[in-house]
């Protein structure tokens, strides 16, 4: 399309991922692989590449699926409060360690043996080892669970996955964007740790200013508030070589420990679901479909590794918080889902492309993360959902004196 019809182009995508949105909906799946999907068909390696009008990636896409990243995130660091995590940081710490080093190893050689290369296998191992808190969480309340015993570990390691991949954003960024040398990649790392600690001490020393900043009478003074000091925290983390996601996070932790947590939720709520919706547009939007044969192996090899290593992680991870086999079960199929986490992995493996990663790695480890996502949570939703199944079979095989 002419550059004069992007508003055109800018309906279009809306209209289509509403579209992709019923159609997940009335099939009982996650929406995020159909928005995927969509704009994949609408993009120029589907329909540009059959000669018809196709959707560009415009400055209007390509920020706005940096505002889904930033909104995504902030709505998780919104649910973690400091105080609540350091009272639970025993089991936390011990669940998510286990899951780390199962999952993150895992990854680490799967992606090396491959690739060949650590920076390569970095990615692949940040790609396969987080779960979605998102997709994971939303099932937990579809599913009726989030009141259950079994979501506390769930959500405690969603809570180890989510700080560690803060650090890993900042580092991996660092070292994927930075370019030059190892000085320069050692000093972009230590300006992001520092950006990192700068932002721990504004969640923990900042509670009364982000009280101050959000009283008001006003609605529209409070969204705009709200808004603008996220996007613009985000976006200085961003301009000086941190990860946008993780400065949205601890923002959202900041936030969490105000009396505005409700009001946020309920203002920005939309908010957030229309850009993430143009960030997984976008995604699909910026992958080539056609790469997709050449890294079916490496999808297929991943989900036959990676799904037993979470389920045997959150397995254990049930155990370590007491539950029993039935409801440890239960926990290791509700972490098995990949979503949103690791495709923001995926956009940062595309800005070292001819940089610190050569550009058919970089546009393979892309390729792989989309396809791999859009398995793992079509699997791992349908694995929740049909749970009971796996549990009757598990406690089959148990001693009776143990099940």
């Amino acid at each position: 399309m002419a550059a004069e019809n992007h508003l055109l182009e800018v309906g279009v995508m809306f209209a289509a991922v509403a579209g992709a949105g019923v159609l997940a909906s009335r099939i009982d799946q996650s929406v995020i692989p159909f928005y995927i999907l969509t704009g994949m068909v609408l993009g120029p390696n589907v329909l540009g590449r059959a000669g018809l009008p196709f959707v560009e990636e415009t400055t209007f896409v390509a920020v706005g699926a940096e505002l889904g990243i930033v909104f995504l995130l902030f709505f998780l660091g919104l649910e973690f409060n400091l105080d609540r995590l350091l009272e639970s940081k025993h089991r936390i710490g011990r669940a998510g360690t286990v899951d780390l080093l199962i999952n993150f190893g895992a990854g680490l050689v799967l992606g090396y043996l491959v690739f060949g290369t650590l920076l390569s296998a970095l990615l692949v191992a940040g790609i396969v080892y987080i779960s979605s808190s998102a997709i994971i969480t939303k099932s937990l309340i579809d599913l009726g669970w989030i009141a259950n015993r079994e979501s506390d570990p769930m959500l405690g390691t969603l809570v180890y996955e989510d700080l560690f991949i803060a650090v890993y954003l900042a580092v991996v960024s660092a070292l994927v964007l930075g370019g030059g040398g190892l000085s320069e990649a050692l000093g972009s790392v230590g300006l992001a740790l520092g950006f990192i600690l700068a932002l721990l001490l504004v969640v923990y020393f900042g509670t009364s200013w982000f009280e101050r900043a959000l009283h008001t009478q006003s609605n529209e003074f409070f969204v705009l508030r709200a808004v603008g000091i996220t996007v613009l925290v985000a976006g200085a983390a961003l301009a000086a070589g941190v990860s946008e996601a993780v400065a949205a996070f601890f923002i959202g932790m900041a936030f969490s420990a105000t009396d505005y947590v409700d009001e946020i939720e309920h203002n920005l709520e939309s908010i957030r679901d229309v850009f993430a919706a143009v960030f997984f547009f976008w995604i699909g939007l910026v992958t080539d479909p056609s790469l997709f044969p050449g890294v079916a192996g490496l999808v297929a090899l991943a989900v036959l590794v990676t799904t037993p290593t979470k389920l045997a992680s959150g397995f254990l991870a049930g155990r370590i918080y007491g539950l029993d086999e039935r409801r440890s079960t239960r926990v290791g199929l509700g972490m098995v889902t990949r979503g949103e986490f690791s495709l923001i992995i995926a956009t940062v493996a595309a800005g070292g492309a001819g940089l610190t990663i050569p550009e058919p790695v970089a546009a393979t480890i892309q390729a792989f993360a989309v396809g791999y996502v859009l398995v793992m949570s079509i699997l791992g939703t349908t694995l929740m959902r049909y749970s009971s199944v796996f549990e009757e079979r598990v406690l089959a095989r148990l001693p009776e004196s143990t099940a």
